[in-house]
């Protein structure tokens, strides 16, 4: 028999009974029934009930058997009574009568039980890694992570795509977030960075001839952390295709993405048509490039109702140049108890509170109520109750100023009704693609243009595009969202360096620093570079998608606390003298 196992203990049944067994676990549970002992022995696999009592030769070894210890037993398999059998788990209908057990692991007393579905603060289970790994939902978690690396593959894989490693050693190049920065031993006072992405090898193996790439590529961000963000690394589907359009970069993924979430999403919908929404259109209509489509409800610009109305805060906002008023329509939020609620809400958000007004039925007809009614008249209420598509127990919030200043918290706002009033389709995933995102944005205290989003995106319109207003020129980029959280960003790449230095030099990078910054890939664009786009999907938010989690550390094994640090593995920590020394580098202390 094998030293460990003869089988795991997820795999005996009815069939088994009468055999002699060895199993190998970790004791999930004990209880002492009258002086028979009754243990939940849990691998990987599953679970297998084993019992105990004083005919057996080792019952005072297993009386000292606590949780979590690793054990070996052997045994006779046995039915179980009818009335005892348990149907939720494969080995429900046996247990094993111990005769031999030994020790292979015994355990301290437990900082956190793995037993039961008890709530540990955050410390404790990220110290604790490898106990709060063992849990079944955090088994799960990582199995379905594993299945779905998997899925993506042989996808990739099928699309005649092939997977290359690009460095993890490289030089810096901004991404967007601050880079990890590596000191050199072998050129002092020089630094290598760890890739924020492998955009500039994507890049380069296309102009190398490859002409379909993926890769399942680590990243690394010096990042502020949130619940759908790790603040140092993370995973993408990283792909890139020559002589392509944006349109041929929607077909490649869409399949493979649609595929990955019907088969791991629990039997939810998946939107099989996906719209394609232009940025500005997102942030006006939904409070977000990242929008939540499972909700409904659309914002509309409604300033013409205000505009030297009797409601002199909006009608004063207006003679303000680029402000708007925008409503957030509330159907069936018609009442002044939720309309409380909804103010309450903007009150968290750091604001006095939101304009509404809602409709109610007075008998012999509808009726307006609410400040802003009473302020700017019947005609201009029902103008606004037309154009929004309202009736009877309707509402709508109000939100005024230059859209930037309120756009984002109007998209919380816009969240916050669609699941207040049940219009969310939880049991949904709702795709769509951003378009048309602007390359430039204008910094409005120094004036001074720089770019708002990807810098490698081709213009759309080319040399021709730049040589206009900058804030109207928009680039071949893209993200998609799914349920509110944006999954992929790619773009159709600027591969003409003559535009590329163009649009650089509108955002004030001279053609030197450019080269300097940018040189590789600058320089390989003069040997015959092909048109080529490509995209990137996050490994993390699709499992935290399809495993229903609210925060993305639920899906990585091992990860940083909110504070960038290793609990388990105490990093970041302090270097040795020798190790500073050598790298030829001094520590400055901060006062």
């Amino acid at each position: 028999m094998h030293a460990y196992r003869s089988q795991t203990c997820a795999e005996l049944n009815s069939a088994n009974v009468g055999e002699t067994v060895r199993l190998s676990g970790w004791v999930h549970r004990v209880r002492d029934h009258g002086g028979v002992l009754f243990i939940d022995l849990r691998d990987h696999y599953g679970m297998t009930q084993v019992l105990c009592d004083p005919d057996s030769p080792v019952f005072s070894d297993m009386e000292k058997v606590r949780a979590e210890w690793c054990i070996r037993i052997d045994g006779n398999v046995k039915a179980r009574d009818p009335e005892l059998v348990n149907a939720k788990i494969p080995t429900g209908e046996i247990e094993v009568y111990v005769r031999d057990v030994e020790v292979l692991g015994d355990a301290a007393e437990l900082p956190l039980m793995v037993f039961g579905d008890q709530e540990y603060p955050e410390e404790t289970r990220l110290r604790y890694r490898y106990l709060d790994l063992r849990r079944e939902k955090m088994q799960n978690n990582m199995m379905l992570r594993s299945d779905v690396v998997s899925s993506i593959r042989k996808r990739m894989w099928d699309q005649k795509f092939r997977e290359y490693q690009t460095p993890i050693i490289t030089a810096s190049s901004p991404e967007g977030a601050r880079d990890f920065l590596v000191p050199s031993r072998l050129h002092p006072g020089k630094f290598y960075a760890l890739p924020q992405a492998p955009q500039q090898f994507k890049q380069l193996l296309m102009v190398s001839g490859f002409d379909k790439y993926f890769q399942i590529a680590p990243c690394f961000r010096d990042e502020d952390p949130r619940a759908d963000r790790s603040p140092t690394d993370f995973y993408q589907l990283d792909l890139e295709m020559s002589f392509v359009e944006q349109q041929d970069i929607f077909d490649t993924i869409e399949p493979v993405l649609i595929g990955v979430f019907e088969e791991f999403g629990g039997g939810r919908k998946v939107d099989q048509t996906w719209e394609q929404i232009s940025y500005r259109d997102a942030a006006l209509w939904y409070g977000s490039d990242k929008p939540d489509l499972r909700n409904p409800i659309k914002m509309q610009i409604v300033s013409d109702h205000f505009a030297g109305s009797g409601f002199a805060i909006f009608a004063k906002i207006l003679e303000q140049e680029g402000t708007q008023i925008r409503a957030i329509p509330a159907p069936g939020g018609g009442s002044r108890k939720f309309c409380d609620r909804m103010n309450a809400f903007a009150q968290k958000e750091g604001l006095p509170g939101m304009g509404y007004i809602f409709w109610r039925d007075q008998g012999d007809g509808m009726e307006a109520a609410g400040p802003l009614a009473k302020n700017i008249g019947p005609e201009r209420t029902e103008a606004i109750r037309e154009q929004l598509g309202l009736g009877v127990g309707d509402a709508a919030f109000f939100l005024g100023g230059k859209p930037k200043s309120f756009e984002a918290v109007a998209g919380r706002a816009r969240n916050h009704i669609g699941e207040e009033l049940g219009l969310t389709d939880k049991d949904r995933f709702a795709f769509a693609w951003i378009v048309d995102f602007p390359i430039y944005e204008k910094d409005e205290e120094t004036g001074k243009i720089d770019f708002e989003h990807n810098p490698f995106s081709m213009p759309q319109g080319g040399m021709d595009a730049l040589n206009g207003d900058p804030l109207d020129v928009l680039g071949y980029q893209y993200d998609l969202a799914c349920n509110g959280y944006e999954l992929v960003s790619g773009a159709i790449r600027n591969h003409k360096p003559e535009i590329m230095f163009k649009a650089f030099e509108i955002a004030g990078y001279p053609k030197e620093e450019v080269e300097k910054r940018f040189g590789g890939m600058v320089n390989a664009f003069q040997y015959g570079a092909p048109p080529h786009g490509g995209c990137a999907a996050g490994i993390d938010r699709i499992v935290m998608l399809l495993a229903d989690e609210q925060n993305i550390r639920e899906v990585i094994l091992f990860p940083m606390n909110q504070r960038a640090e290793d609990l388990m593995m105490s990093a970041p920590s302090e270097p040795m003298a020798d190790q500073l020394m050598e790298l030829g580098l001094r520590v400055i202390p901060q006062d």
